[in-house]
């Protein structure tokens, strides 16, 4: 089971993150964030119950760049790094196109 992320690929098509795969990133996210910065990307990284949302266009284009900046700060593994960087994508793209950002 996981999360089928809308904007995933370059063609727009939703990619498929498991759950333990968003949650390693939500741990690491929080601590290369400041806690401002992890309080305002934890909504979109930190969901247990797995229910299915969606985020605005400007709420994506926020987001991805507190992913790039987790991304870019030295303190991730490699893998969250890069899929930070891969969800970021899939967020600007969203925002890029004016549409909601959907997770389920």
């Amino acid at each position: 089971m996981g999360w089928t992320i809308s904007h995933g690929t370059v063609t727009g098509e939703p990619t498929h993150r498991s759950y333990n795969a968003v949650g390693s990133l939500a741990q690491a996210a929080a601590h290369a964030l400041t806690a401002r910065d992890w309080a305002l990307l934890r909504p979109v990284l930190h969901r247990p119950s797995g229910d299915p949302f969606q985020i605005s266009p400007d709420g994506a284009r926020a987001a991805a760049g507190l992913l790039l900046r987790a991304a870019d700060s030295g303190l991730m593994d490699r893998q969250s790094g890069q899929l930070a960087r891969d969800l970021a994508a899939a967020a600007n793209r969203a925002a890029a196109a004016r549409q909601l950002w959907k997770w389920s």
